[in-house]
């Protein structure tokens, strides 16, 4: 059994509290919103208490240990989602985008949009519609708890990159009239 993303817990979480309020008890709705956000606050306090142990005095680098839960997709999602990630945006796209099981080139991000522009390496298949999107749909999967901060995937389209023409220089069939011009310089 796969762990759950932090995506399909939020999900699950307001699926519960949906129920809930159908029930039109606003006092139970109250206290399950309640009962999440100390829930949240609690584990939050405790992941942050990881992350400082972990780092250990500031003149020391992080360990592998914390290498080792930067790179574990569930526990990079919960640090994302407590505000506890240490790296940058930029870091953790990347970071995103080299789980992709397509080559991706990244071509730009816009933090006032949050659209992440990407284009295929020409090795991610046929570059036809279809490829594309799952190409696309790949990338937003990987961004969706690691990089909440882009809501939007675009794919640029390749432009035909076709090689020039190759122009062959060599001996051909000689020239009718320089070949005159040769007869009539041995004579």
């Amino acid at each position: 059994m796969s762990a759950p993303n932090a995506e399909q817990a939020g999900l699950r979480v307001e699926e519960v509290l949906d129920r809930l309020a159908a029930t039109g008890d606003t006092e139970v709705c109250a206290a399950a919103e309640e009962l999440v956000r100390v829930l949240m606050e609690f584990y939050g306090a405790g992941l942050a208490r990881v992350l400082e142990l972990l780092r250990g005095p500031a003149d020391q680098p992080s360990g592998p240990a914390l290498s080792a839960l930067l790179d574990d997709e569930l526990v990079a999602s919960l640090l994302v989602l407590h505000g506890l990630h240490p790296d940058d945006a930029p870091t953790r796209i990347a970071r995103a985008l080299r789980s992709v099981p397509h080559p991706v080139e990244h071509t730009g991000f816009d933090p006032a949009t949050g659209v992440l522009r990407l284009r295929a390496t020409s090795s991610a298949g046929c570059g036809c519609p279809s490829t594309r999107e799952s190409v696309r749909q790949a990338a937003v999967d990987a961004l969706a708890c690691l990089a909440p901060e882009v809501t939007g995937v675009e794919m640029e389209t390749e432009v035909s990159s076709r090689e020039p023409a190759l122009l062959q220089i060599g001996s051909g069939p000689p020239r009718v009239e320089a070949g005159r011009r040769a007869a009539d310089a041995v004579r």
